[in-house]
């Protein structure tokens, strides 16, 4: 008989053996993350802002009246803002802030050029390396999380770092540390938001707009370098930002799907050392209660489309470390040598 048929010599077929049964299915667990997420947030919002009220606001004068920004009053600015900072040094002292007193009391000095101070609250400062007015270059470093006048000193370093490593190439160089909104604390409920970056973002776009108007040179290059949740602050500034090129360093996110959808003319880079624990946070993006918590897309992803450059084996402080390879092709592109840029 042809194949499929019973078997020969007329025997019955042999019983056909019973199927064992699959084990059934563990049940589904699709909101476990989020409930983890959200208990964690409901711990921050109900732990930090009781460990915050333990430090009492420090007093500080409200910040200088400046003139019309330009590269005529940048002398007079910078005088302006270093006499509020030792202002504010002297009333962190008599309140009791030795610590704030320091910082403050550091940034008064002639060496110092502030384009604006606020000693109020978490502080804020943007400070220029470099002869801004005359500058054909010029770098925009913008923090993320857990920096104020307090720790102001490391971002400080990171733009001393670099205007270094620029002007060994071109002295016509300056590097601005742009601390110029609230940073949000790495452990809080607002670091997963885009609601600073969201009060943040106008302020940017307006500086970048009046510091065109300060440099002589018309065609003068500004390229934003964005750390963390500062990239998140900088993409939501994107749109219409006249920059040349937007750096996202060690970003957890921005909250686009892809950096075309940032509208910006700017060309959008991306790094990541290969030691940054920024890797390990997961690329989520949902609704909690009405809020979007998380950032979305990896901007590291060659689904979303930025220039992807080597930043070496550091780890998410690193970027700026001297000699290190992201400095080098930092440095590449404020001065605008895309091709010399190691890729990822």
């Amino acid at each position: 008989m042809g194949a499929g048929g019973p078997p020969s010599g007329g025997g019955a077929p042999p019983a056909r053996a019973s199927a064992t049964p699959l084990p059934a299915p563990p049940p589904r667990r699709r909101h476990t993350w989020r409930r983890a997420i959200l208990a964690t947030l409901i711990t921050a919002a109900v732990v930090l802002p009781l460990s915050a009220a333990a430090r009492p606001a420090i007093p500080a004068p409200p910040p200088a009246t400046l003139p019309h920004l330009s590269a005529a009053t940048l002398d007079k600015a910078y005088a302006a803002n270093r006499a509020n900072a030792a202002e504010a040094a002297r009333m962190a002292a008599a309140h009791g802030d030795k610590h704030r007193a320091a910082a403050d009391r550091s940034l008064a000095t002639p060496t110092h050029h502030l384009l604006r101070f606020d000693g109020r609250g978490e502080g804020q400062v943007t400070e220029v390396f470099g002869d801004l007015a005359h500058a054909d270059h010029i770098a925009v470093l913008v923090p993320g999380s857990d920096t104020s006048l307090d720790t102001y000193a490391r971002f400080r370093a990171e733009a001393t770092a670099l205007h270094h490593e620029l002007t060994r190439t071109d002295p016509r160089t300056a590097v601005i540390a742009w601390l110029g909104y609230q940073t949000p604390d790495t452990i809080s409920t607002t670091v997963t938001t885009t609601g600073r970056a969201d009060q943040a973002a106008p302020q940017l776009r307006e500086f970048i707009r009046r510091l065109k108007g300060i440099a002589d040179q018309d065609e003068a290059t500004v390229s934003l370098l964005c750390h963390s949740y500062g990239s998140v602050v900088c993409a939501r500034a994107a749109t219409d930002l006249d920059a040349t090129d937007l750096v996202l360093l060690g970003s957890p996110g921005t909250g686009a799907d892809t950096a075309a959808a940032l509208h910006t003319r700017a060309r959008v880079w991306a790094a990541r050392g290969t030691d940054d624990w920024v890797a390990d946070v997961p690329h989520i993006k949902t609704d909690l209660f009405g809020t979007t918590i998380g950032f979305g897309t990896d901007p590291m992803s060659p689904s979303f489309g930025a220039n992807r450059f080597a930043a070496g084996d550091g780890g998410h402080s690193d970027y700026f470390d001297p000699g290190s390879v992201s400095l080098t092709n930092l440095a590449r592109i404020v001065l605008g040598d895309t091709s010399e840029v190691t890729r990822a």
